[in-house]
């Protein structure tokens, strides 16, 4: 089968979307970042909100860390109360990760804090005709990612 080839409009497309989605999570992610937690503990734990439970190396995957930073930041996790360890019942070798209920309150918060961040500073930088252009664009994007 011969591959088609890609336009140089869609490569670019491609690349400046990725570094800005790249850059809008980090900056969602540090303005939500409350108490003691590092950015770090925040990310893995609203992954933890999105796809409970896992287990710490799903997480390091899913977050692109070493196994072993993550056991770190999982560690701290449990050390504040946010998420509990029980052995995984279909192997008693893997641990899998919940949240507790002051887990779950603080990712909740996280992520309405992330939207309040997001609508604010769109309000802020963006007129109301450029937020039309915004929204338009997100309805082809949203076409990018229909099965």
């Amino acid at each position: 089968m011969a591959s088609k080839t890609v336009p140089a409009s869609a490569v670019a497309a491609a690349q400046t979307l990725r570094v800005l989605v790249g850059r809008l999570r980090r900056q969602m992610v540090e303005a939500t970042v409350a108490g003691d937690l590092t950015a770090a503990q925040a990310s893995a734990l609203a992954r933890l909100t999105k796809d409970e439970p896992a287990t710490a190396s799903v997480l390091a995957g899913a977050e692109r860390v070493r196994p072993q930073s993550m056991a770190a930041t999982v560690a701290a996790l449990e050390k504040l109360g946010l998420v509990r360890r029980e052995d995984d019942p279909a192997d008693r070798r893997r641990q899998l990760l919940f949240l507790t209920p002051e887990g779950r309150a603080y990712g909740q918060g996280a992520r309405a804090a992330r939207q309040e961040w997001l609508a604010r500073t769109l309000a802020q930088r963006l007129t109301e005709d450029e937020l039309a252009v915004v929204n338009e664009a997100l309805a082809l994007l949203g076409r990018v990612v229909e099965p």
